[in-house]
This record gives structure tokens, sequence and C-alpha cells, in this order.
């Protein structure tokens, strides 16, 4: 099933019937205020939860994490159904009510974008400079969604089950639509939730309802969802064959690499986060501090069993101690005492293994896209006699380059230039970037290219570490 452009049209338009008749804080008041995010972009939004913000088992909502490719929507409850087909017995229409009278289930797990860390990758890569903080651990309430594909009679020769939602792509953009085995659509632990940390499920995660497939990166967690079409053969649509792929193999960095050489993005990786103390600050010498985290990992790790840290740049390492929840999907908290014996400046390291045996590298495999980033993290602090009260010092001024009236009219009609602010590529990587958005519908005259080209590669072309 594909909800056509047309419907999705006369989705918007009922939608600004509701935002003229109840105003947008009204539809939107489910929301909690985000606070304390770093702006990746403003428009569409891609919000990055601070380091700070692991020290949170359960992620809180107004912290959580925000990455749209698109316009967020707005769905009318009173008019949603979710349709349900393909290779299905029966297909049928479900309302938010049918969903919710249906048994429930719930689960903590992690939602982390593939992309997340792709800003320390070498040699650059586009997208979205996400640093650690691309990623949440929430807790999720809804139905399974095998309960509702057996209800409309899943067939035997179901392989692949996609999923749509109520989000509008922007110009010539493909529709936002991926796909699942149609094992892992089966699996208890794959919902369609409704709730998220108690709450009805916020507009900008999903509202009404959204994939939860637990332990797979969040380009699976499809948001708004409106249709399921269960398939009998691979979906071969562009954000399965076009994009979240990478390679099955290790390559030469800066390597282009052919979409159909590499493999969807599915399972995490395994990873851990020193939340406290944060990189640049201080602990006293002599006197005992806590070193802690968060780890997490993919579905084929089934859980983290074991956290090392080190405050000898790798030198030496000792155990952490396991905390908190043990959902194998969610985050596990760790902490280990530590006691500075002198004033010095120490690098601070934490690396976990999972059940699987999986452990984090010290040096990233490069990808072209920058996906699955979970190198150790290190944490650089200085241990001193006395610590000196916090100062904020004054923000550097920073001069953004004026671009020309050609080109806001050209790149600025569907983001911001804070998206390609954040962007460090070469000359090549931007003329890719162009000919992708054309293809997407910005109108760039063959006359300016070059001088687009120009303009990018002066201003935001790479920088040395």
């Amino acid at each position: 099933m594909r909800i056509s452009l047309t419907e999705k049209a006369a989705f918007s338009r009922r939608q600004l019937f509701a935002l003229a008749a109840a105003g947008v804080g009204a539809l939107n008041a489910a929301d909690p205020e985000k606070r304390d995010m770093i702006v990746r972009s403003t428009r569409p939004e891609d919000l990055e939860m601070p380091v700070s913000g692991f020290a949170d088992n359960i992620t809180p909502i107004e912290h959580f994490f925000v990455r749209t490719h698109v316009y967020v929507p707005t769905v009318d409850v009173a008019t949603y159904r979710l349709k349900v087909e393909g290779e299905v017995a029966a297909p049928i229409e479900l309302s938010l009510g049918d969903l919710q009278h249906m048994p429930s289930a719930e689960l903590i797990a992690v939602t982390e974008c593939a992309g997340n860390g792709r800003s320390f990758y070498e040699p650059y890569v586009p997208g979205a400079q996400w640093q650690y903080g691309g990623v949440g651990n929430g807790r999720w309430k809804g139905v399974r969604l095998a309960d509702v594909l057996k209800r409309a009679g899943i067939k035997p020769s179901a392989m692949e089950v996609v999923f749509d939602g109520a989000d509008m792509p922007i110009g010539a953009m493909p529709d936002f639509q991926r796909s699942i085995p149609a094992k892992k659509a089966l699996d208890p632990n794959t919902l369609l939730a409704y709730e998220m940390n108690g709450q009805p499920l916020p507009v900008k995660h999903g509202f009404p309802l959204r994939v939860v497939a637990a332990g797979w990166a969040s380009d699976s967690w499809t948001k708004w969802v409106t249709g399921i079409k269960v398939a009998n053969k691979p979906f071969d649509g562009f954000w399965m064959t076009g994009s979240y792929r990478r390679p099955a193999t290790p390559v030469t960095p800066g390597a282009a690499i052919a979409m159909e050489a590499m493999e969807p993005v599915t399972s995490l990786k395994v990873k851990s986060i020193i939340s406290s103390p944060l990189e640049g600050s201080q602990v006293e010498a002599g006197k005992p501090t806590v070193i802690h985290g968060v780890a997490w990992t993919g579905d084929t790790g089934g859980g983290i069993t074991n956290v090392e840290v080190s405050v000898d740049g790798g030198r030496t390492w000792r155990q952490a101690r396991l905390e908190g929840q043990t959902s194998p999907f969610g985050f596990r908290s760790w902490s280990i005492n530590w006691t500075p014996a002198r004033e010095s400046y120490f690098n601070l390291m934490a690396r976990a293994t999972d059940k699987s045996g999986a452990s984090q590298p010290f040096v990233q495999e490069w990808n072209p896209s920058g996906y699955g980033w979970n190198v150790t993290h290190r944490v650089g602090v200085s241990a001193v006699k006395t610590i000196n009260p916090a100062t904020t010092a004054p923000a550097p001024a920073v001069t953004n380059p004026t671009p020309s009236a050609q080109f806001k009219a050209s790149c600025h009609a569907c983001h911001e230039e804070d998206l390609i602010r954040q962007q460090r590529l070469t000359r090549a990587q931007w003329g890719r970037e162009i000919d992708k958005m054309v293809r997407w519908g910005a109108q760039v005259k063959p006359d300016d290219r070059e001088t687009f080209l120009d303009y990018l590669t002066n201003n935001y072309g790479p920088r040395p570490r």
C-alpha cells in the first residue's frame, strides 16, 4: 500500500482547517518544549541532545533528539486510519482507538540516527553533522506489529513490510518509505507505538503512530504511520535502494561506492558514552570522583555485558559497575570510582562489550554516508588542586558568508543555510550534492552551477581537524 501524494495533500488541507479552528498551540499541546538542544537544522528540524543528556537513563522528551527529512505533519485523529494491505488475506483499516483497544505491549529501547557521529569521519561525508546526541532511550507503548499483521491475515508469501507516513516530500524528493523484513516485522519487540515515556506520542516523534524497530537504527522507525503494505519481494523505493546503505566490508576512505554494492543499515552497533565528567571539565586531585555513562547495542547484541574504563588513554583498563534496568534494547547505566592521584591532564575512555562478544573499535572503518560510528569514547579532564568557578567564555564572533540571491532562491526554498554551514565537503562532493538537489526539484540554472560550486567550496570546503 502506498498513500498517494494527492491523499497526503488532502491530509494537509484538513490540517490547515484544523489549525485555523484550534490554533497551532492546541494541536501540538502534547509536545513538551525542547530544551538545551544542539540545532543541526531549523528547517526541516534536526535537534541533537547534548552529552549531559546521557545522565538520564530514560531520555526525557524535552531532550530527545529530533530527525526529520521533511516538515512535520499534523494528523487529524478523528479521520486517521491505518491501512494494512498487500500480501494479506483481508485488507483492514484501523483507527487509533481500534489500535488502543488491542492487547498492548511496552518496552524500553534506544532509537539512534544511523548518522550519529557522522561529524567524526575522515574524510568528511555529507549530511547532518551529528556528534554524540543523535540518540535517545525511550519507554514505548503500543501494539505489536505482528498482532496487526495477523489480524489482516499475513500470508506465507510475505517477504517485507513497507511503511508509509503522513509526511509530505519536499519538492521532487522521493516520498519517505522504508521496509523491514517480515521476520523483523513479526518479532514481538517490533511495535506500533502510540505512547512515549508514559505520554501520548509527541508530534515531532511521530504522532499518532510510529514504528519501534527495537535494536535497529532510527531510519527503520517510521513516524506518522498511515499505511502498511506487506510485499512478496524486496521493496525498491529510493530510501531503501538509494539511501541508508553502507558497505558490507571495509572500503578505501573517500572512495565513491555504488549503492548496489552496499547493504541496508539495520542493527545498531555496540556503543558507550561517558556522561560525567564532561570534556574539558575539572576534578579535584586526591579526591574521589565518579565516572559514569551509558552503553547500548543492537538487536543482534543481546544486551550489554561489560563496560571497561581507562583513565590513562587506553594503557590500562578497569571494569565498571553495570546499573539500572537491563532491557537488551535500552541504555545500560554504568559507573566507576576514580581518585586522580596528582594534578594532571587525564584521557578517560570507555568501551562496551555486548553478549555477542562485539566490542567498540579504537579506529572507525570509513563509509561514504557516515553511518554507524561507534569508536571508543574519549573525554579529556584536568585534575587540579582547586576547581575554578565555572566561567562562560564569550562566544567567538562568527561571520557568515552572504549567498547570492540566485543561491538563496535555489537552495533556501527547502532548508536554511545552517544545514549547509555544517558541511565541510570537497568540490566533487558539493557537485554531487547539487546534482541530488536538482533531481529533488531545486531550480539551478546551468549557468549558475559553477558559481554555486565556487561559493560552497570556498566557504564550506574541508578544514583541518
